[in-house]
């Protein structure tokens, strides 16, 4: 039962996301093609610093909580698989419809990771504290930068494209969590 709860909770997070996505799309477009993975990848940190800040100091300046640096990390990170895929761009050479199915394409892929590793640990996210989810967004960063600083070049590690998809499902790990709650097991 508690996997059903799951797919249905991650696809909610998900519409959240791609809505919020599709939106900036409608009033941006593409614009995001010319950024290198390496701006992405600092990107997310900002917005996981944030987060993080915010966890620590439980002040916030700004009148936006966590949810929506979370969802950023999400989309973000969906836009990083997307220019590893198709390399960035000097200009924006993709119309909103062909984004959006890229964005399709990768959070299917980002999110049947997920319930592949979900299977296999047992939902032990759902135990996890919000803080932690945090704390491996921003391990994950560090792990893109240095792969990023070899250039690509891993011995015994997965690439970047695994560690965007890690940071992807430990913020929809953390949407759903504050979505319906805590205890959610």
């Amino acid at each position: 039962m508690q996997e059903m709860d799951t797919k249905k909770q991650f696809d909610q997070v998900i519409n959240v996301c791609r809505t919020l996505f599709e939106k900036k799309l409608e009033d941006y477009g593409a614009s995001w093609r010319i950024m290198r993975p390496q701006s992405i990848t600092d990107q997310i940190y900002i917005k996981a610093n944030r987060i993080r800040s915010l966890e620590t100091k439980k002040v916030n300046l700004i009148n936006e909580g966590i949810r929506p640096e979370f969802i950023a990390i999400v989309n973000y990170g969906v836009i990083g698989l997307i220019q590893i895929n198709l390399g960035y761009s000097e200009i924006i050479d993709i119309n909103n419809k062909e984004a959006l199915s890229l964005y399709d394409k990768f959070i299917t892929e980002t999110k049947e990771l997920m319930y592949a590793k979900n299977h296999d640990y047992n939902e032990a996210w759902r135990n996890m504290r919000t803080s932690s989810y945090t704390d491996m967004i921003l391990t994950k960063i560090y792990r893109a930068k240095q792969i990023e600083s070899n250039e690509g070049v891993t011995l015994a590690s997965e690439g970047i494209d695994a560690n965007y998809m890690d940071m992807v499902n430990y913020a929809l790990f953390a949407l759903i969590k504050l979505e319906y709650g805590e205890n959610t097991c």
